[in-house]
């Protein structure tokens, strides 16, 4: 039974080495999404309030301005939300409806120590849409 175990060699100790090699890959993936999933959730967020803004802005009742008033709405999103301070807002009205658009684009970092950084781009544009717009 002993001359057996030493007959192998090329069979022994590498269990430790396995398990430090799927560790730091579990480990790499588990940072990636703790710094990625944040940035996600925040820009759908986003995504949702302009749609958000942008119907509720056309059913706006007197004179108050739907443009202005929609505006006003997403940039309180973007600050709530952490969106950088340089995206590009912009907020139109077409004959009876309005679009919100947003872009800008923010680096996250996927490797540990800065060694690779994802540029996040966000690009939408909310229209509005369901029971406002049927004529």
């Amino acid at each position: 039974m002993n001359n057996l175990s030493n007959t192998r060699p090329s069979e022994r100790g590498s269990a430790g080495v396995k398990f430090v090699l799927i560790f730091a890959v579990i480990m790499l993936v588990a940072n990636a999404g703790y710094n990625y999933v944040p940035v996600a959730y925040d820009a759908e967020s986003l995504r949702t309030e302009m749609q958000t803004a942008v119907v509720q802005g056309l059913a706006l009742p007197g004179k108050v301005n739907p443009v202005e008033n929609v505006k006003a709405r997403i940039r309180r999103s973007m600050q709530s939300n952490g969106i950088p301070a340089d995206a590009l807002l912009d907020v139109r009205q077409n004959g009876n409806t309005i679009t919100a658009h947003v872009v800008y684009s923010k680096p996250v970092n996927i490797l540990p120590f800065g060694m690779y950084k994802y540029n996040y781009t966000f690009d939408h544009t909310a229209t509005p849409t369901g029971f406002l717009m049927k004529q």
